[in-house]
């Protein structure tokens, strides 16, 4: 099969992915970006990789934005907003991390496959995301994926943070997004 025609068939899982998303939850978060003091985003592994554009974008536009684990992020309060993604809701050190930002009295917001899981029922908004992944012990319920590992939930929360992101510019009035992100690209590279 040729990657052109693989890329389509990628292509159209996503979008089949991202039209299953509950657009009332994503409106909310974006909601709470613009209210928020600060907006912290965690993952792990490749969903790190998805925050992270996420987390440059938001800083691009003028929102305050921090990836816990950078040496330069600091405390959070209960003025900020935990934005964390993971596609089982279980992973280890973003259980920890929900959970301390609850007794801290933030808010937390999760993107998963399993709203169920340990982040999933302590966070105030859930997005869910319905897509199998390897991690999953039971994936009978999701859709299966020809892409491997977890890619079909990541990349769906690439696309899905991209989409929130532009609500964000909407909500927050910003009139001319290119201009504003271009004054704050990164110049020292």
């Amino acid at each position: 099969m040729k990657i052109s025609n693989i890329s389509q068939d990628i292509t159209k899982e996503l979008q089949e992915t991202v039209a299953m998303i509950d657009d009332a939850q994503a409106e909310l978060l974006a909601e709470k970006i613009v209210k928020a003091k600060r907006i912290f985003l965690a993952g792990a592994g490749r969903s790190l990789l998805m925050v992270k554009c996420c987390a440059m974008r938001l800083m691009q536009l003028g929102f305050t934005a921090y990836v816990p684990g950078e040496t330069v992020t600091p405390s959070i309060t209960k003025d900020d907003l935990l934005i964390v993604v993971s596609g089982s809701g279980e992973t280890g050190t973003i259980v920890l991390m929900t959970n301390k930002a609850k007794k801290i009295g933030a808010e937390v917001a999760c993107i998963t496959i399993a709203p169920e899981s340990s982040i999933g029922r302590v966070a105030d908004l859930v997005i869910q995301i319905n897509a199998a992944s390897t991690k999953l012990a039971d994936n009978s319920t999701q859709a299966p994926s020809i892409q491997l590992g977890g890619a079909r939930f990541e990349l769906s929360v690439l696309l899905l943070l991209e989409g929130i992101v532009m609500a964000v510019v909407e909500k927050a009035g910003i009139t001319d997004p290119n201009v504003l992100l271009m004054q704050n690209h990164a110049n020292l590279e």
